[in-house]
């Protein structure tokens, strides 16, 4: 599907730790579970479970069934797509990982560059999430939208909450300092969002200005002081420790793919991937999130 771009460097996202890649900014399941590969030839190698702990893989599809293996981009940031990387891999395909936010990995679906992107995007006119936006990104697109899982969103605050803070409405605060997130991650679009139906200027927050790029480093910078609060998700603070999580929203976390023809063979191995017990069990129990609608279609245009 992208054998023709892939040389081009048309990526240019990072790479995280651990992540091996003959590709800028992409990168290949690994055989020990959420990490990567250099072996990208070899759809059929055997992948492990994070740390040997959550089960195993069910049997894959005869890779005849799926010769030539066909190159997928996936887009997204949540460990959850690293494992449904690997299911992908172990049915035939070739598997490419593209580490960017909810809105850039929209655009990059739109633009061609990616097969399957994953999405958390609140709208606070609506109060639901990613389907407004899709529908004004890709007009009159033929897709499909699933969820993939469901997970708390809220605020990372210092342990024992000293600032006694309950809900957006506190970002107001003049003793406040927070860390955000880049432009176009979900985390930032929640954020925007709640300062703007809060009627709070974004001018008037510390540290609104100071951004960095995951879960993990707002949840950090909370733990060790340099902040008071950010926005982010439950797992990144059980992850750091040394903080306190308040939810405020469950956040639905969604795929969307186009339906064209060469996406069929796709989208038939992604829905039934979704739908396997064991997928669900190895995704809720990495991300420690909300599986039971997992699989669930939003949207089919």
């Amino acid at each position: 599907m992208h054998s023709d771009r892939i040389g081009q460097g048309v990526y240019s996202d990072r790479t995280g730790p651990g992540v091996h890649s003959d590709r800028p900014g992409l990168a290949y399941p690994d055989r020990t579970g959420l990490g990567t590969s250099s072996d990208p030839t070899n759809p059929a190698a055997s992948i492990g479970t994070p740390r040997g702990e959550i089960g195993s893989f069910e049997a894959a599809r005869p890779l005849a069934a799926f010769e030539p293996a066909h190159t997928v981009v996936l887009t997204g940031q949540d460990p959850g797509m690293d494992l449904l990387a690997a299911y992908l891999s172990r049915a035939g395909f070739r598997p490419l990982r593209s580490h960017k936010g909810s809105l850039d990995s929209l655009i990059d679906l739109y633009q061609g560059a990616s097969d399957v992107v994953s999405t958390h995007l609140w709208d606070g006119d609506t109060d639901t999430y990613n389907l407004p936006y899709i529908r004004r990104l890709l007009v009159g697109a033929p897709l499909i939208v699933v969820n993939l899982l469901v997970r708390p969103a809220g605020l990372y605050v210092a342990q024992g909450n000293p600032l006694g803070l309950t809900g957006w409405g506190d970002l107001g605060r003049k003793d406040l300092r927070i860390v955000n997130r880049e432009r176009g991650a979900g985390a930032r679009v929640l954020l925007d969002e709640q300062l703007r139906l809060h009627g709070l200027a974004a001018d008037g927050i510390a540290g609104y200005d100071r951004c960095v790029n995951s879960h993990l480093e707002i949840a950090a910078a909370v733990a060790s002081g340099e902040a008071d609060a950010g926005v982010g998700m439950a797992k990144a603070a059980e992850l750091v420790g040394g903080l306190d999580f308040l939810p405020l929203i469950q956040e639905r976390y969604d795929l969307v793919v186009l339906r064209t023809k060469a996406n069929e063979r796709l989208l038939a191995e992604l829905r039934r991937v979704l739908e396997l017990p064991a997928f669900r069990k190895e995704l809720g129990a990495i991300t420690g999130c909300d599986v039971s609608r997992t699989g669930t279609v939003w949207l089919e245009a």
